[in-house]
């Protein structure tokens, strides 16, 4: 028998090995937390030959380091400390950057603390196969391994973690490489530890550490003049300012300390909200706190105070006899600004620029009526940066030297895409070689003593107006994922790939466990043409005792989507399939989003599915959930199912089930209407392309809405609806659903009262019935799309929908405002939509189908899921919008070079300067301006226009016929949709 020997440990080796630190509880109780850690000898360092080491992983960083350095002739490896990942994680990713590094563990887990969105491109930067990154854990190697001192700070704790590894790691190399008897040592590799860090690189240098900046860093290398324009501002030492900061003088006050910000909110003395800056005029913002119903007026830059849209802030609501109304004039910022110089728009006093400012805010105040005034305020301090990466063009004007061969740095305004956000000052020595292009700039910080926020430039996309670069640019503009699919991912699909079949019944294949054998059932899809992801499949038939069965048929994406899975984690990130004009970025994989998943025709498929009893009058007998394997028997578009349905010499089993459906769904549709339920609308046009091959738009028209698109909707409606009743009974705190939530009266105000001073008409929004019926008599007989347009403007004014963990908020706030149902959730399209996969997984464990994961039954993780599917589908819609305005306007360039655009619109708004309209044939609006002085009549929404000796009066819902014309852009070298009047007045020239 083995002899066992109990050993114990010397109180020394404890204090090492023990981490101990205080935590606050939920209820505000501090807790003591001891660990243990297991501290070791035989953690690798990962570079190719050491003899010290064993080494079993397939990524191991070259023997001799990097040899490409102006320092380093025998060649070195670069450890950076936090902060270099913290602020120059494009510096990181470029691949351009390609030292051998070593990643400390100290520095993981540090950035995950402090960024989590840093935190996954700096594990996905691990992964990439273009980097040789080892992740070294220090906290856990004997020699390496550190603990706080008596006084000393987290972060100093870090920080000499950092450099006793730096220093490790040269003497492992020295020992690992011995010299041998007779011949001279071979030169050895230095680890440089990189950090930006005075303090920290002062202290390594006494120690003996090769220490460096950043900046010294990148400029002893090869690619130094490109890699340099990708340094963040905030972490650049050594660079000579524009003008002496200290003779700078401030334009923006300074903002409170976050502890004085905290407890003002606390205390209701201040408001946090999201800021929203004006697409109309860029001197005014606001912010929606919930202890105002209408959002917080900002007005001025000062006003602002450097707040970026979507920042999260603090504001200070000033007295009520302070308060403003929002401005009723067009103010644009290259208008306005023309002239700025970006060297000097940091400059000592008051300059052009601000004084032109100033005029328009005091022309604005001097021309307000008292009626439309609202809560005004001021931005005291930031709660939460929603900095990221912009698309921009460099502003030509902005350059000092044009010579494309110069390499000189200049300082140079960066204009975003976005007319929401402010223009950004960069330095950068490739000015000239961007004109022209679409490129990607990141905000590093703003000064209170600089006009403009500063930043740095990541990358360039490609020529303006190219299709690549445009598209490209509107998925990073709207932040959608759009990578390939890794390896990771990719290996968790089926082995046999497209030849994956479902194999033949049988009781005892897994595939067939509890599953419904549906082939039988004359099933059908009816899509969009061209739809590959065939979410869903419908059927219906009559039972022998008069009702009605009908069912939808689900395709079953859970049972290949893993729980806690590569391709799991892959699609909660991307959240939603996003559809642009002319391609689509999948949520998940092809070979399951249009092959394996699609319920195509003729091919058996995995289904979950939903089957009612109705009667005849279309009310629920009894509902019952099922996985299945069904057979559908046509795909069919919207108007192939409508034609088929209303040719009454067919009279097939398949034909008599969309009748059936048809009549079905009439009968739902007139119930949740008689329920309250909205009928809105919103500006959906089809870009007609050259050909399937060719991306190119020849025109565009209006969709066209037919039966068989309701007949669709209704049955997925009452799928949803089912689902959701269910998973909320079995899952109460945890289940996936959706809420649309009453939108607050005061957003009608404005629709309200144009609507009666125009037309005579009133809007009754004291519920969302009693608004269905005064849309529907809010009707032009002498024009049939004024109620489109009143439906159009009445959906603007509403909240939007949202998902949500239903045990997170109260139960009275489940309701679905614009369907009028008491509850509803999304499982209808999980090829498409994460959100429906996980209320497949509910409901399959609902049904004792399989158990439910751990993950949804915790509450938190369901909320921080939901809280980025819900952004990535508002920003899915935002793009889908902005990839069809790019193509109308693509298809008008070429319509207006063989003749002159005029097409019928409404007026919309009304300015002091010009008419807001919507193109209902595009789906577009415009603005047309006005450089001449004309009367406005702010309180009728009336402008008149003198014209010849007789005025002439235009007002919202007057229809007029504008002139569309596709200029190009003086900057951006960019197409741009400009209006202008042609009746009941030619407005060019004024």
């Amino acid at each position: 028998m083995a002899e066992i020997t109990i050993r114990k440990r010397p109180r020394t080796e404890a204090v090492v090995t023990q981490r101990k630190f205080f935590k606050k509880t939920a209820r505000g109780k501090v807790i003591k937390v001891l660990r243990e850690r297991y501290l070791r000898d035989d953690v690798a360092c990962g570079i190719h030959s050491c003899g010290l080491c064993a080494h079993e992983a397939d990524v191991l960083l070259p023997s001799s380091g990097s040899l490409h350095h102006a320092s380093f002739g025998d060649g070195h490896f670069v450890l950076p400390d936090t902060n270099v990942f913290l602020s120059q994680m494009d510096l990181m990713e470029s691949p351009l950057f390609s030292p051998p590094i070593i990643l400390l563990q100290t520095v993981m887990e540090e950035v995950r603390h402090r960024s989590l969105p840093l935190y996954n491109r700096l594990k996905a930067l691990v992964k990439s196969d273009d980097k040789k990154i080892w992740t070294f854990y220090n906290e856990y190697r004997s020699e390496t391994a550190v603990i706080r001192e008596e006084g000393e700070s987290p972060n100093d704790r870090n920080d000499r973690g950092i450099r006793k590894a730096t220093a490790w790691y040269n003497s492992h190399i020295s020992l690992a490489r011995p010299p041998v008897r007779g011949q001279a040592r071979p030169p050895l590799p230095t680890v440089v530890l990189l950090t930006d860090d005075v303090a920290n690189r002062q202290k390594g240098e006494r120690e003996g550490l090769t220490c460096m900046s950043v900046r010294r860093y990148v400029e002893g290398l090869p690619e130094s003049s490109q890699l340099l324009d990708l340094l963040a501002a905030a972490g650049s030492d050594n660079v000579e300012p524009t003008q002496a900061v200290a003779a700078r003088q401030a334009l923006y006050p300074d903002y409170l300390p976050t502890a004085t910000l905290l407890a003002g909110i606390k205390s209701g003395q201040l408001h946090q909200g999201h800021f929203n800056a004006n697409a109309y005029n860029y001197l005014e913002g606001s912010v929606s706190v919930p202890a105002f119903e209408k959002p917080v007026l900002l007005i001025g830059r000062e006003h602002m105070n450097r707040a970026v849209q979507g920042d999260i802030v603090a504001v200070e609501v000033f007295d009520e006899k302070d308060w403003k109304a929002p401005a009723d004039e067009v103010v644009d910022q290259e208008a306005t600004l023309k002239n700025d110089d970006a060297d000097d728009s940091e400059e000592e006093g008051e300059d052009d620029e601000a004084l032109a400012e100033r005029r328009v805010l005091q022309t604005e105040l001097a021309k307000q009526t008292t009626s439309t005034k609202q809560p005004t305020g001021r931005v005291v301090g930031i709660i939460k940066r929603n900095w990221r990466s912009y698309v921009c063009h460099i502003d030509s004007t902005s350059l000092t030297s044009t010579n494309p061969t110069s390499l000189s740095q200049q300082t140079v305004f960066a204009t975003p895409v976005s007319r929401l956000l402010p223009r950004i000052r960069l330095r950068t020595r490739q000015a000239p070689a961007l004109i022209g292009q679409k490129i990607l700039v990141t905000i590093d910080r703003w000064e209170r003593t600089s006009r403009y926020p500063e930043g740095h430039f990541v990358r360039a996309l490609g020529k303006v107006q190219s299709k690549e670069a445009e598209q490209e640019s509107l998925l990073l503009e709207f932040d959608v994922p759009y990578r390939p699919f890794g390896k990771a991912i990719l290996d968790c699909l089926p082995p046999e790939g497209d030849k994956w079949v479902v194999p033949p019944k049988s009781a005892t294949d897994p595939n067939w466990r509890d599953r419904e054998d549906l082939r039988d059932l004359i099933i059908c899809s009816i899509d969009p043409p061209g739809c590959q992801d065939i979410d869903d499949a419908l059927h219906a038939r009559r039972l022998p005792n008069g009702n009605i069965e009908a069912g939808v048929h689900i395709a079953d994406v859970s049972h290949f989507v893993h729980p806690d899975t590569p391709m799991d984690h892959e699609a909660a990130a991307r959240g939603t399939t996003v559809y642009l004009v002319d391609k689509r970025i999948d949520m998940l994989p092809a070979l399951l989003g249009t092959n394996l998943c699609s319920l195509r025709p003729h091919v058996e498929r995995l289904a979950f599915s939903v089957i009612w009893e109705l009667s005849p009058e279309a009310e629920i007998v009894n509902v019952r959930f099922t996985k299945s394997v069904i057979a559908s028997k046509s795909a069919f578009t919207y108007e192939e199912a409508q034609i088929r349905k209303d040719d009454p010499k067919l009279t097939d089993e398949l034909t008599e089930s969309i009748r059936l459906l048809n009549d079905l769904a009439r009968k739902l549709k007139a119930g949740r209407m008689a329920a309250g339920a909205l009928n809105l609308a919103s500006p959906e046009v089809k870009i007609q392309l050259d050909s399937s091959e060719s991306s190119d738009p020849i025109d565009v028209e209006q969709k066209e809405l037919r039966e068989t698109n309701s007949l669709v909707e209704e049955f997925m409606l009452l799928a949803n609806i089912s689902v959701a009743r269910q998973i909320r009974e079995t899952f109460p705190q945890t289940a996936v659903l959706r809420r649309h939530l009453p939108p607050p009266k005061t957003n009608f105000e404005k629709l309200q009262d144009i609507l009666k001073k125009r037309r005579g008409m009133t809007l009754d929004v004291s519920s969302s019935g009693a608004l269905a019926a005064s849309l529907d008599v809010c009707v032009d007989p002498n024009e049939p799309a004024f109620n489109t347009l009143v439906r159009i403007m009445a959906t603007r004014c509403m909240l939007s929908a949202e998902y949500f963990c239903s045990g997170s908020v109260a139960r009275d706030t489940f309701g679905h405002y614009g369907l009028a149902s008491p509850i509803y959730t999304h499982f209808t399209s999980p090829i498409r939509r994460y959100a429906d996969v996980l209320a497949h997984r509910q409901l399959a464990a609902a049904i004792g189908y399989t158990p439910l994961h751990a993950s949804l039954h915790s509450k938190s993780h369901v909320e921080r899921v939901l809280e980025v599917v819900n952004k990535r589908h508002r920003m899915a819609q935002m793009a889908s919008r902005a990839s069809v305005e790019f193509y109308v306007g693509l298809a008008l360039k070429a319509r207006s070079e063989k003749e002159t655009v005029i097409e019928d619109a409404f007026v919309i708004r009304t300015f002091r300067n010009g008419l807001g309209v919507f193109v209902s044939r595009l789906g577009i609006e415009g603005l047309v301006t006005f450089k001449r002085e004309i009367q406005f009549d702010a309180d009728n929404y009336v402008i008149t226009i003198p014209s010849g000796g007789q005025d002439v009066s235009i007002a919202v819902f007057d229809k007029v016929k504008v002139m569309i014309e596709v200029e190009q852009d003086k900057n951006t070298q960019r197409g741009r949709v400009v209006m202008s009047l042609s009746h009941p007045i030619d407005s060019r020239g004024m």
